[in-house]
């Protein structure tokens, strides 16, 4: 599980398929109301407040993003919303919003094109070549399809080490970024730099 203070009234959490399985848990899991979900939720809620200063109290607003193959992210605000006291709700009232992302694509943010250098010479090595390089608001992301030589969880668990999963899309930032390389961006870049 990794966590980051967006601002300061939200956070991301980022969950591998592998935190999941670790929790006796599937992505399908979190969309039922079970125990598991729960005791999940305030083990990342107690981290939150233990790493990032971030306590939960009061109304909070939970959008859950699930990425093809990285795992999920979750964003997690104070909500905006008061609610009455004599509400059916209590303050601990939590509103989900969950949010699926269709894409079949592994999209990645990096903060400096070194990390890009450096994990293209472990992709390299793995017979990874294609790939998409966009910078957009000054980090550099990543595209790749998910039809690659290599197991994906493997893949994503190689990326995960240099840069951070993303939940903008592929259309976003296609139409909004500066295209760096387009089609066989790792082998561009490992011939580049090597």
């Amino acid at each position: 599980m990794r966590l980051e203070r967006l601002n300061y009234d939200k956070i991301k959490i980022f969950l591998t398929t592998d935190d999941l399985k670790d929790r006796g848990l599937t992505r399908e899991d979190l969309w039922k109301d079970s125990l598991k979900v729960q005791q999940l939720f305030r083990d990342m809620m107690d981290e939150a407040s233990n790493e990032l200063g971030f306590e939960a109290h009061g109304p909070i607003a939970v959008e859950v993003y699930s990425l093809h193959a990285q795992g999920m992210v979750v964003i997690v605000s104070h909500s905006e919303d008061t609610f009455d006291t004599d509400d059916e709700y209590s303050d601990e009232y939590i509103e989900m919003q969950v949010k699926l992302d269709e894409t079949f694509d592994i999209i990645y943010e990096f903060e400096t094109f070194e990390d890009i250098i450096s994990l293209s010479r472990h992709l390299y090595r793995n017979d990874i070549r294609d790939g998409v390089i966009i910078l957009y608001n000054e980090k550099y992301y990543l595209l790749l399809n998910d039809e690659q030589p290599f197991n994906i969880d493997d893949l994503v668990s190689i990326i995960a080490e240099y840069g951070s999963p993303s939940t903008l899309t592929v259309h976003k930032l296609k139409e909004y970024g500066k295209i760096i390389m387009q089609d066989k961006a790792i082998e561009e870049v490992h011939r580049l730099f090597k």
